[in-house]
């Protein structure tokens, strides 16, 4: 019986590092900014599109969209530089931008960084 006993506080014991251990190895995951959500093949993906003076770090820029410079001259309201990411098609129906947010591409607080990064651009 006292084997047995043994037996099972090593078990278990093993399986507490064990489990400890797995939770030790996964880092703290990095919130996502603005940038990244806007350089995410899967996400934003402005760079397919648009040019950008911070592409330096970029694989490759669009020149379909216009260049993302001086935005805020160019949008010095951001809510509508934000309808404009939420939905481009209200303000041109002919607009080839995505909907990023009338089609749910992007939640409301990645649009929200996406506006952000933009703006200062």
């Amino acid at each position: 019986m006292r084997n047995i006993r043994l037996a099972l506080a090593t078990g278990l014991t093993g399986m507490m590092v064990i489990a400890g251990s797995v939770q030790a190895a996964d880092p703290p995951k990095k919130e996502e900014t603005g940038k990244d959500i806007a350089y995410n093949r899967t996400k934003g993906n402005c760079l397919a599109c648009h040019g950008m003076p911070t592409q330096a770090d970029a694989e490759s820029t669009g020149l379909y969209g216009p260049p993302l410079i001086a935005m805020s001259a160019r949008y010095p309201d951001k809510a509508k530089l934000r309808a404009q990411i939420w939905d481009a098609t209200a303000l041109n129906p002919n607009s080839s931008m995505i909907p990023f947010g009338k089609h749910k591409v992007l939640t409301e607080q990645e649009i929200d960084k996406v506006v952000d990064f933009v703006y200062g651009l």
